[in-house]
């Protein structure tokens, strides 16, 4: 059985000892760690091993969290002579059953082969996964209503082991009353690292949670090297094109700062990223003006928000058509690519596999040097 349906009377038998110990003033102190997971770019969590259990810190769940979350994964046999209220949550060893909230979380379960492991999702139509679309087809993974308010009745039905969810400025109510009920949630804070090779090492997370370490540290380790034999490659473009990014929301043009993630592709990409030398982690928010005057000119125009064709974005402002990026039909998207559902891909597998983002825009805006190469999100606007 789940190590969640004996918990309560471990608590209690180590609530007593606790008591105990604190009345003649002994601390609680943990065994040498006998291994560390190795990280090279992600720096939002940690995991250490002891003698029958793992240690898992989650350090950054949402930025400027001002809490670190903590979980102990034991197996049945294993001799815990310490406190286990002083973690965020207790966790089995052998997980069979999981419902993740990011569609960025389902990568993970299929490249290490556990996605049969996932029985719930809240907004299945957002997945784009041709795997995991077959299993919410046939039933095996239940719709869980949306993120902000997942219908709780629906999940205590189908009693997951773990739930993997995300907080984007502090803890999530509906996570809280999953706790309560006895379902570990553990958060997951890919999206606050601050570089995408970064971001797809939290594989090594799911890698820990399903006991593939080893097989979570190849897969990284292959992404890892495509990713950087691309951005070599890409030092070889005689021509840097301009590039611009984004497009109006209401009155305010989105488009990423030089440093953040999306402008470290463009960098690694070898491009004249006109923003390029701005820092931040997150978006600027210029004018229509601003863009313009800097940017009439540019090659070439990246994702131009959720538009999909020239006709959309001129019926939205018809002042698009003014830059040179718009005449030219230089105009890209991931916005095109889909699933079954009308799921974005990008949104999903993005995170995941960097290598082929960066591959993707070489051959956008370098194509000679990825001559038999078809880009895997972005597409040129219809």
């Amino acid at each position: 059985m789940p190590l969640k349906l004996h918990i309560k009377p471990i608590f209690l038998l180590i609530s007593l000892v606790c008591i105990i110990s604190c009345n003649n003033d002994v601390a609680v102190k943990f065994p040498k760690v006998s291994k560390e997971i190795k990280l090279k770019y992600a720096s939002g969590f940690s995991a250490n091993y002891y003698d029958g259990y793992k240690i898992i810190s989650i350090k950054t769940p949402w930025p400027n969290a001002e809490k670190e979350y903590s979980y102990c994964i034991i197996d049945d046999k294993a001799k815990i002579d310490f406190n286990l209220n002083t973690f965020d949550a207790v966790i089995d060893t052998n997980i069979e059953k999981l419902v993740v909230t990011s569609t960025t979380h389902i990568p993970a379960l299929e490249l290490l082969s556990v996605e049969n492991a996932l029985v719930g999702f809240p907004g299945t139509d957002y997945i784009s996964s041709e795997k995991v679309r077959m299993r919410i087809d046939n039933g095996e993974i239940r719709e869980l209503g949306k993120n902000e308010g997942i219908n709780t009745e629906v999940l205590l039905e189908i009693d997951p082991d773990i739930v993997i969810g995300f907080g984007v400025a502090g803890v999530n109510k509906t996570f809280e009353t999953i706790k309560k009920a006895g379902i570990p949630v553990i958060y997951n804070g890919d999206w606050v690292e601050s570089s995408a090779l970064a971001k797809a090492e939290w594989i090594k997370l799911f890698g820990v949670l399903f006991k593939k370490e080893r097989e979570a540290d190849s897969i990284f380790n292959q992404i890892e090297k495509r990713y950087n034999e691309a951005k070599i490659l890409a030092t070889q473009a005689g021509d840097l094109p301009s590039v611009l990014s984004g497009a109006m929301h209401k009155d305010v043009w989105y488009l990423p700062n030089g440093s953040s993630p999306e402008g470290q592709f463009l960098k690694d990409a070898n491009v004249n990223y006109l923003w390029g030398d701005t820092v931040g982690d997150g978006s600027l928010a210029l004018s229509f003006e601003a863009v313009f005057e800097q940017a009439k000119d540019a090659d070439i125009w990246l994702s131009p928000s959720y538009f999909s064709s020239f006709a959309q974005l001129e019926e939205a402002n018809s002042l698009y058509t003014k830059f040179k990026a718009f005449q030219t039909k230089r105009v890209y998207t991931f916005s095109n690519t889909t699933g079954a559902t009308g799921g974005v891909l990008y949104y999903e597998l993005g995170t995941a596999r960097p290598d082929l983002v960066l591959q993707d825009l070489i051959k956008i805006c370098h194509p000679n040097l990825l001559p038999d190469y078809e880009p895997y999100f972005f597409k040129q606007l219809d």
